[in-house]
């Protein structure tokens, strides 16, 4: 393997595009995830690698709350050397479920 090269997988994303409702509703169920959404909704895009969120649970459960945003087209992951960065697919999101995002951000 070349020096600088990850040894993991890249991550893979749904379009929001094919995203049910459902599967939108049951990602931003979770109290975690949506702690892991607004906080990317305030941060810039690919500034946020995945250890900087203080959300309590370990390091797999976190995975798991990432691997869920991301088949629900919340969330796009990209590795920049050992770390992995985040953005909120905010605008793409949106196109697909006008006001969902801002209700969740909003906090209500």
């Amino acid at each position: 393997m070349a020096t600088g090269t990850s040894h993991r997988a890249a991550p893979e994303h749904t379009h929001p595009d094919d995203v049910p409702v459902l599967t939108a509703l049951a990602a931003l169920a979770d109290p975690v995830r949506v702690q892991l959404v607004r906080e990317l909704a305030a941060s810039e895009d690919w500034s946020r690698s995945c250890g900087t969120f203080d959300v309590p649970v370990g390091k797999a459960a976190k995975s798991h709350h990432f691997a869920v945003l991301r088949a629900a087209g919340l969330v796009e992951q990209r590795d920049e050397g050992p770390r992995r960065v985040n953005r909120l697919r905010r605008e793409e999101f949106d196109a697909r479920f006008p006001g969902l995002l801002e209700l969740v951000l909003r906090g209500d």
